[in-house]
């Protein structure tokens, strides 16, 4: 009796102890799913994110850098790794379609769009993969919210390279106060150049400018709109408009001969063809949209409850290469443009 008696003991504590490493187990693997899910102090896992850029120039470059070297550091740093697949659509909204596509059927753990039209495919493709847009404007105008509240409810947020539009129309007013007559130059298919177009027009015009409109359709014809515009215009202003920063040279090469000045939405067509700016730093800007991926990814943060983040600081700048060709002397609080 005392042998059985002995034999059911040990058996009990044999069974207790295979229930408690088996729960062991169960932690364990309850740790390394909040380890991939960015638990409270767990290593972050391994992601995979896929870029969509509209078109390669200065300021969309800029800030592609600025989002890879910033969620790369916030994640190795939590001991995670992260690949990216960035794919550029050489300015053709079709192509931004296709590349997403791709990051959706590769399953891919975030997309992050450089410019509204990459966007606007993001949005078509997925309402499952995290989203995040850079470069883009107005996230009303781009994604069809016509009550924008700075959220969008779903599977996107990002942040907005939308800079001061009044700042802008007081250094056109600050810079040439005697002129007359503005020129408006951007792209017609770009929704949000319009959108900015349509915001500091009345501005100029209540600073007692006479405006008007000159858009081209696409890069053939921004050289011969270019030409109208500065035959009838003292000044020009050119939006934060991707057609255009990729063609600044085309502007340049009509503005700077005819001796016309162009105050720019953003420091890349500054660079490009302007003689001023009031813009922010486009590698900043994608840091912040890195720093909203990393509490995507690591910390289970949801994009449709992410305020869209605006850049953290404005710049006067100016073109001092284009400001001596056209004899034009800016204030000292402008700092001029590297590069």
């Amino acid at each position: 009796m005392k042998k059985r008696l002995l034999a059911a003991l040990m058996a009990g504590a044999m069974a207790l102890t295979m229930t408690a490493c088996g729960g062991s187990s169960s932690a364990s693997g309850s740790d390394d799913s909040n380890a991939a899910s960015g638990g409270n102090g767990a290593s972050a896992g391994s992601y995979k994110v896929g870029i969509v850029q509209l078109v390669q120039h200065e300021a969309l470059d800029a800030a592609t850098q600025g989002f890879q070297d910033k969620l790369t550091e916030l994640v190795e740093a939590d001991g995670g790794k992260v690949k990216f697949d960035l794919q550029n659509a050489s300015g053709e909204s079709a192509n931004c379609s296709t590349i997403v596509n791709g990051f959706v059927s590769a399953n891919d753990d975030l997309i992050m769009a450089n410019a509204t039209a990459a966007l606007q495919a993001a949005q078509a493709a997925t309402s499952d993969i995290p989203i995040l847009g850079t470069s883009v404007t107005d996230y009303g105008t781009a994604l069809g919210i016509s009550d924008w509240t700075g959220k969008t409810g779903t599977n996107i947020s990002g942040t907005t390279d939308l800079a001061p539009l009044d700042g802008q129309a007081d250094m056109l007013k600050e810079l040439f106060p005697d002129a007359k007559n503005v020129g408006l130059l951007y792209c017609s298919a770009e929704p949000n150049s319009k959108y900015q177009i349509d915001t500091i027009k009345p501005m100029l015009e209540k600073l007692g400018y006479t405006c008007t409109e000159f858009a081209f359709t696409d890069s053939n014809d921004v050289a011969s709109v270019t030409q109208k515009a500065a035959s009838g215009s003292d000044v020009i202003y050119v939006p934060t408009d991707n057609t255009a920063a990729s063609c600044t040279e085309a502007i340049a090469n009509v503005v700077i001969p005819a001796g016309i000045p162009v105050i720019a939405g953003e420091q890349g067509i500054c660079n490009g063809c302007g003689v001023a700016t009031l813009s922010i730093d486009y590698h900043e800007l994608g840091e912040a949209t890195g720093e909203m991926a990393y509490e995507i990814l690591v910390k289970g943060a949801n994009p449709g409850d992410m305020e869209v983040q605006s850049a953290p600081n404005f710049t006067k700048m100016y073109n001092k290469a284009n400001c001596e060709k056209l004899g034009i002397t800016v204030p000292d609080d402008y700092t001029a443009i590297e590069g």
